[in-house]
């Protein structure tokens, strides 16, 4: 007899596929209760969730949510006034872009390049300090549902209330757990995938994000200054990582106008340096997996180290010859 999904396994599926929308097949029309953009010819955009007898007011005019339920996704609609709109299915950069904010987010490129970075998929456990304004915690759990489960740590009430409120607006709530604490007492899961840093010390923590990351799991942190990194980097290497990266994504857009294509005239510079580093268990030598250029400048130092050490103690021994050659006679 052929094995079959038990009983509790078919719940939480069902129950995922009606409280997750946005995890089920793409939709090609506006749904009653779904998120939507509204896109103006002038670049504005505006996410908002349909609600039957509502009404949505800009400067353009207002949109009647009943006369865009139902709509094929990609329709132009006008408002009361006449002015037209794109009707679009918000994208996860829209859906990051358009929260409340209650702190800095972190940037669609440097979130995308972490869910890379963290190697996440479906089914991943990851683990989050702090949660700001939801921002990042938005685009883990877009990357680890629906098997998946995100545990976010925000130590301020205000910013725990916005990224819940943020989260639940999205639909995305469901695969998240918030913690309204301090991750110096430690984190209360072990044998996570992923652990992601965006505090002002991390270093002060990596014991532990040890104790809740699996041997060979994937750590990273946002930084904002070069000075932090470097106590970062210190503290990595003391506390047995490898696989250690420092990058800096700068992204740049273009006017997209065929004829006469270039550049911005502005762009988002820097926004952070992103760290990653990856635990290991080496009880003998730890360093032998740091980088090459690591590797060779602890050995041009520790020969620069000698070198001085071997003058010094010339230096001293020359002294002492010196001193006995001008001894007085008696």
């Amino acid at each position: 007899m052929p094995n079959t999904p038990g009983k509790d396994t078919a719940a939480v599926h069902s129950s995922r596929q009606e409280t997750i929308p946005w995890v089920s097949t793409h939709h090609i029309t506006a749904l009653a209760g779904s998120l939507v953009i509204l896109a103006t010819t002038g670049g504005k955009r505006y996410l908002i969730s349909l609600r039957p007898g509502q009404t949505f007011h800009t400067n353009l005019g207002h949109f009647r949510h009943d006369d865009l339920i139902g709509l094929p996704l990609g329709t132009t609609v006008h408002s009361q006034l006449g002015h037209p709109v794109l009707l679009l299915e918000p994208s996860l950069s829209d859906l990051i872009n358009r929260i409340k904010r209650n702190t800095q987010i972190i940037y669609p490129k440097d979130a995308a390049y972490l869910v890379h970075r963290l190697s996440l998929r479906n089914g991943d456990q990851v683990i989050e300090a702090g949660t700001g304004s939801g921002g990042l915690t938005i685009a883990l759990a877009w990357a680890v549902a629906p098997a998946g489960r995100v545990y976010t740590y925000e130590v301020r009430a205000d910013n725990y209330q916005v990224a819940r409120t943020n989260l639940e607006r999205v639909g995305l709530l469901e695969n998240v757990t918030m913690y309204q604490q301090s991750v110096a007492a430690g984190f209360r899961q072990q044998g996570a995938d992923a652990v992601f840093l965006d505090v002002r010390e991390p270093g002060q923590y990596l014991p532990q994000v040890r104790a809740a990351l699996r041997p060979g799991g994937f750590f990273a942190a946002l930084i904002p200054t070069v000075n932090q990194v470097i106590e970062l980097l210190g503290a990595l290497e003391a506390s047995s990582f490898a696989d250690i990266a420092v990058e800096e994504l700068l992204l740049r857009q273009y006017k997209v106008v065929p004829e006469r294509l270039r550049p911005d005239d502005s762009m988002v510079g820097h926004t952070g340096f992103l760290v990653s580093a990856r635990p290991v268990i080496d009880p003998t030598d730890p360093g032998r997996w740091l980088s090459e250029e690591r590797k060779r400048f602890k050995t041009r130092k520790a020969f620069e180290a000698m070198v001085e050490a071997e003058e010094e103690k010339r230096r001293a021994e020359q002294g002492d010859e010196g001193e006995r050659r001008r001894m007085p006679l008696p």
